[in-house]
Order: structure tokens, then sequence, then C-alpha cells
């Protein structure tokens, strides 16, 4: 037999093990969007910071913050790591701001 072990899924026969299963598919689709959002919010900075809109940048680095620390707080990415994209993200626009002066 060659079959893989994602190949064929198991159901769970036990009720709390498909209760776990269905808690899973919400937590996953919840998880995914607010990984999404991250991205999202990043992805705004960096393309403000490219277009050298100072304003704009610092605005949506506020915004981003706020994203990064709530995903942080909430577990789905480890601190520290919100505390690198946080400072990165900082870094370049404060080298905007010092570039426009």
């Amino acid at each position: 037999m060659a079959t893989s072990a994602k190949a064929k899924k198991k159901t769970v026969r036990i009720a709390s093990g498909r209760k776990r299963a269905r808690q899973d598919v919400k937590l996953n689709a919840a998880n995914s969007s607010l990984r999404s959002r991250f991205r999202t919010a990043i992805k705004g900075v960096l393309k403000a910071v490219a277009a050298g809109d100072k304003a704009v940048a610092q605005d949506t680095f506020k915004n981003a913050q706020r994203v990064i620390d709530s995903i942080a707080d909430k577990g789905i990415f480890h601190k520290n790591k919100a505390a690198r994209y946080k400072s990165r993200l900082s870094a370049k626009v404060k080298a905007l701001s010092a570039a426009a002066a």
C-alpha cells in the first residue's frame, strides 16, 4: 500500500473528537482571516514607503501596528515576530522621513 496519511482522512468516532474537529474548522478560518489582515497591513506600509509618501506611510504604519499587536496577543504569531515586523517597518518609515527632511 502506497497511500499517504493525508490522502485518506479518518473520521473521528468519539463525540468530543467530532466537536474538536468542528471547532478546528472555525478556528482555522478565523486564524487565516487574521493572517491575511496582517499581510495586507504590511503590504500597505511597504507600498506607501516605496511610493515615497511620508504621510500615508506613517498613517498606514499606525494601523499596521494595531493589527500586528492584536495578532500577537491572540497567539497567532509569537510576540517577538510581531516586534521584529514593527521594528523593521518603523525603520523604513523613519528612513523615509529622514530622506524627506
